[in-house]
């Protein structure tokens, strides 16, 4: 690969993954060191994704830290209630753009995770039915992300849940969907296919890659092979972001320079990073 300004792309990149804290302790960065370097590499947009802290901690970041937009999301995990209509009225209120299906209290992913040391809470709970079916707490918060024309993200739910989701979701008119870790295998008992990915692609799902699952301290994962599945899909259809803040990873932007970098290494062209990394995320968060 011939020389590239990687910090070109950065500039104006959106990262719809990450996970500042609060206070140092339980983060590599906090909200406002997160919005600052961010800021300093001239980064466009942050998603704030957290299991504990609210949409509010985005908005304040927002208006303390200026030319660059801080927005907040919801998990429908356990700390927040689960599948919690109430929680999700107010996060619309305190200008949530992001809703993540269960992440952590995932029944598909519960048991993965405690295999590699996470000390979650609970057995975890699934989405739909034993008949297949959504369960009905759904409706109404589908009702509500489709009203306020939010951002669905399945989080870690298995593929027969993803798929009932994504059918229902754009029968009533949710027009904002993104797969969240389709292919690793330490978030889901059972990833995507390549076909499965090409499937949700054609009704106009999003499939979001992270750098932390090729990263070497963590998953491991070839990235050629991510490339590929890029390429495969269609970049049109894909997003890039981090997933990072934890102690011991890299810092998100760094993490989004170096994600960048190794897709370009590995075949993905600038164009085609200006699309995942720019065009898509700010078509989804309306920031066009």
């Amino acid at each position: 690969m011939s020389f590239i300004n990687v910090d070109e792309f950065l500039a104006g990149s959106i990262d719809m993954h990450l996970h500042p804290g609060i206070t140092k302790g339980s983060s590599r960065v906090d909200v406002m060191e997160a919005a600052t370097q961010a800021k300093q590499a001239g980064m466009k947009a942050l998603v704030y994704k957290s299991h504990n802290f609210t949409a509010a901690v985005a908005a304040l970041v927002s208006r303390m830290v200026p030319d660059i937009k801080i927005i907040g999301s919801i998990c429908l995990d356990y700390e927040i209630g689960g599948l919690n209509i109430h929680a999700l009225e107010n996060a619309v209120q305190l200008g949530a753009k992001v809703v993540w299906m269960p992440t952590f209290s995932s029944s598909n992913s519960i048991g993965m995770m405690r295999k590699q040391g996470f000390p979650l809470k609970g057995e975890g709970f699934s989405i739909i039915d034993k008949t297949g079916n959504l369960v009905p707490e759904l409706e109404p918060i589908l009702s509500l992300i489709q009203k306020h024309d939010m951002v669905l993200a399945t989080g870690h739910i298995s593929p027969p849940e993803i798929f009932a989701l994504v059918k229902e979701a754009r029968q009533i008119g949710i027009k904002k969907i993104v797969v969240t870790h389709p292919t690793d295998k330490e978030f889901m008992e059972k990833v995507l296919t390549l076909e499965e990915m090409k499937q949700l692609a054609q009704v106009g799902a999003f499939m979001e890659f992270t750098i932390i699952g090729i990263l070497p301290n963590e998953f491991c994962h070839n990235p050629a092979e991510r490339a590929h599945i890029i390429k495969a899909i269609g970049p049109e259809h894909c997003i890039l972001s981090t997933d990072l803040g934890q102690p011991q990873n890299p810092l998100p932007v760094e993490g989004m320079r170096l994600f960048i970098a190794t897709m370009l290494h590995h075949g993905i062209t600038p164009e085609e990073i200006e699309l995942m990394v720019k065009r898509n995320p700010s078509r989804l968060l309306d920031l066009d």
